[in-house]
This record gives C-alpha cells, sequence and structure tokens, in this order.
C-alpha cells in the first residue's frame, strides 16, 4: 500500500491545513505543465494521496489498513466505507446480482486541471490589470474537433465484446470457479473501435498546444495568490470538457517601494542642511509626482505620510492605504576647511552646553518600522 503521507511529506497527524498546504507545494512541483511530461505519474501520486488524504472518512480507511484509491481492496472491516455486497458479488458474478453493473467507458472524457505562474510588477499590484501568461497543455484537435476520427467517419461497434466494453472469463479461486469481468482488449472498455483514426491527434481528439492567456489580476492582490480560470485548463479525451487553469501570481520586487499591507514605503535621502532647516521636494509616485515638505528639525527615521497613494484594498471599493516615506538624514563625511569651521562655529554656539545623557532602554524611541523583517525589506530596495 502506498504511503500516502510520505508522496505528501506530512506525518500521521498533519492537520487539514498542513495537507493542503503540502499538496499545493507538491502539485506545483510536479505538475507535468511545469515540470516536464516525464513527472506525470509523480503527479498522479501526489493527487492521489490528497484524494485520500483531504476526505475524513477516506483518511480513515487508510489509517486502518485500507487503501480507498485499491480497487482490490477488501472492505470488510467494521470501519471500512461505502462496502456494497452487490459490488462484490459483480465482481465475480456479472451483472446478475446488481449493483455496480457496468457498461462501456465513454470516450470523452474530463480534462484535468492545469498549473501555471505568472510574475507581475508591483503598480500592477496596486492598480490591478492584464497579465499573460504562455502555457503548453492539451488543447482541442482542429482537424476532428474532438471526435478522434478521420473523414467524418465514426466509431463502429467491437466485435469482441459487442459493444458491452468488457468480456467476461471464468477464474479458479479457493472458492470454486467464479466468473469475472475485465475491459475489453480491443476497444479498451469504449465498446467501440476507430478504424480511421484521425492523423492528427490518433484517435484522441486532443493535441498538446502552447497558447497565450490573459489574466485579469484584481487590485490589491497579494504575492503568491491563486487565481482560477474556469474552463481554461486541459481539454479530456475525445474533446471532453475542458478543466480549470491555476494561475500563482507572484509580485516581483520594486526598487523605489515596499509593500507592508495596503501601505507602501519609500526612503528618501536628504542633506543634513534640509533636515535643519527644512525643504520642499518632489518624489515620484505611481500616481505621478508628488511634492512633500521636510519640516525644520527633521530627524532620522522620521515619517511623511501621503494619505491614499498605497495599495488598493482587495475587495473594496477603490479605497487605498498610504504611501509613507521616510526622511534618511545623510551626514558628511568629508569636509574641507571652510565648512568644518562653519560646523565648529555652530557646535560652539549650540552645542556647548549639551550634557548628553542615557535614555532607559524601554524609553528609548522605537523605529518607525513595527513589523519584523522590516529593515531587510529595506536593505533589498535600496540595493
Amino acid at each position: 500500500m502506498a504511503d500516502y503521507y510520505k508522496i505528501l511529506g506530512v506525518n500521521q497527524n498533519a492537520s487539514e491545513d498542513e495537507i493542503k498546504k503540502a499538496y499545493r507545494k507538491m502539485s506545483r512541483k510536479y505538475h507535468p505543465d511545469i515540470a516536464g511530461p516525464e513527472f506525470e505519474d509523480k503527479f498522479k501520486e501526489v493527487n492521489s494521496a490528497y484524494e485520500v488524504l483531504s476526505d475524513p472518512d477516506k483518511r480513515r480507511m487508510y489509517d486502518q489498513g485500507v487503501d480507498p484509491n485499491d480497487p482490490n481492496a477488501g472492505g470488510f472491516g467494521a470501519g471500512a466505507a461505502g462496502f456494497d455486497m452487490g459490488d462484490i458479488f459483480g465482481q465475480f458474478f456479472g451483472q446478475s446480482f446488481g449493483g455496480g453493473a457496468q457498461g462501456p467507458i465513454p470516450r470523452t472524457q474530463p480534462g484535468r486541471d492545469s498549473l501555471a505562474n505568472v510574475t507581475i510588477d508591483l503598480k500592477t499590484a496596486v492598480f490591478g490589470g492584464t497579465a499573460h501568461v504562455d502555457i503548453r497543455t492539451m488543447a482541442l484537435c482542429p482537424d476532428c474537433k474532438g471526435s478522434g476520427t478521420a473523414g467524418g467517419s465514426t466509431p463502429t461497434t467491437c466485435p469482441d465484446c459487442q459493444g458491452r466494453g468488457f468480456a467476461q472469463k471464468v477464474v479458479r479461486t479457493m472458492l470454486g470457479q467464479m466468473m469475472t469481468s475485465a475491459p475489453c482488449d480491443r476497444c479498451e472498455g469504449h465498446g467501440t473501435v476507430i478504424d480511421n483514426p484521425c492523423p492528427s491527434c490518433m484517435g484522441h481528439g486532443r493535441i498538446r498546444s502552447k497558447r497565450s492567456v490573459g489574466v485579469s489580476v484584481p487590485a490589491g492582490i497579494t504575492d503568491d495568490t491563486r487565481l482560477r480560470l474556469a474552463s481554461q485548463g486541459e481539454v479530456g479525451e475525445g474533446g471532453g470538457t475542458a478543466g480549470d487553469l491555476y494561475i500563482d501570481v507572484h509580485v516581483a520586487p520594486d526598487k523605489n517601494f515596499v509593500r507592508e499591507g495596503d501601505d507602501l514605503h519609500c526612503w528618501i535621502e536628504v542633506p543634513m542642511s534640509w533636515a535643519v532647516l527644512g525643504h520642499s521636494l518632489s518624489i515620484d509616485t505611481f500616481d505621478g509626482e508628488r511634492t512633500i515638505d521636510i519640516p525644520a528639525g527633521s530627524q532620522q527615521e522620521d515619517v511623511i505620510t501621503l494619505d491614499g497613494l498605497g495599495v488598493t484594498r482587495l475587495r473594496s471599493k477603490g479605497e487605498r492605504g498610504d504611501l509613507i516615506a521616510h526622511v534618511i538624514v545623510v551626514i558628511p563625511t568629508k569636509l574641507d576647511d571652510a565648512e568644518r569651521k562653519l560646523i565648529e562655529q555652530f557646535a560652539e554656539s549650540h552645542d556647548g552646553d549639551a550634557d548628553p545623557k542615557r535614555i532607559p532602554r524601554n524609553s528609548q524611541p522605537r523605529p518607525a518600522s513595527k513589523p519584523k523583517g522590516f529593515f531587510s525589506k529595506l536593505r533589498d530596495a535600496l540595493s
């Protein structure tokens, strides 16, 4: 029996959220459209594991030693779910016992969901917009329109199973000879045979194709958000309905602004004289150029707030956060003789009676950036 916990990389006591997060990580890692077609079997394993562990009843069966994905798994224990005597007898004796009656497998099958990634800039996250992503997935065959046949022909009834899709045979068991059934080898369980398959899709009704998809990005979207585009995924066998397309949206770092929630932060370097005397200057924002005033006597890391110039609040009626400008006072490190003399004169008249005092640690002013990890983002923004 497959170890579903190991496949998803979680322990047996994992919560539903942990299982869901692990599934999203593994499905993204092994999806054939991203990792390549050679990982298709691994992707199927991940989906099988999540199908069981995300369902409380199936997970309970699995923990009791019964794999719900195994058609041959026994269901005789007290905790077994979905046990049906009709299904058991039907497997041995055909349809005469009722329950689980077999029939042809439809050629038209629903398609799988697809997964892709797109990276947007911070301005698009602020205002919203359209992003374009190229995907390679199974699309409807343009020649046969999904029928799988060529020249307008149609599938014919399978001569081996007479259209039933399955064949019965006698097998020996410890209970004696019993009747069982299996999909017909010739028609693969479909009940019909395509004698003249479409040369483009070889009878599958779909081909692998590359296309560009436009993604509507809502204003205020956050990094690593997953969007769903209904019926934009993989077309199914026989031209079946397409699955959904999931887009993981990533927001690229911006060289001028750092986002914290719905607010934008930027840092402005000003000369020491501007901080002392005050000054007006213009800065670029996502809304165009804006003028801000540096108040006289500004200190290191003082902030100036521009209301309503931040990120659009998600699912709001155009409400936005703020743009917060942090003042960085640049202290000169090299002075000529005249400049040094001026500073010495200033120090003599202004700082002659200065009496430095220790400030208790609990009363020291806190930096304007409260969230943990904020200055690491500052370093990224200024690098």
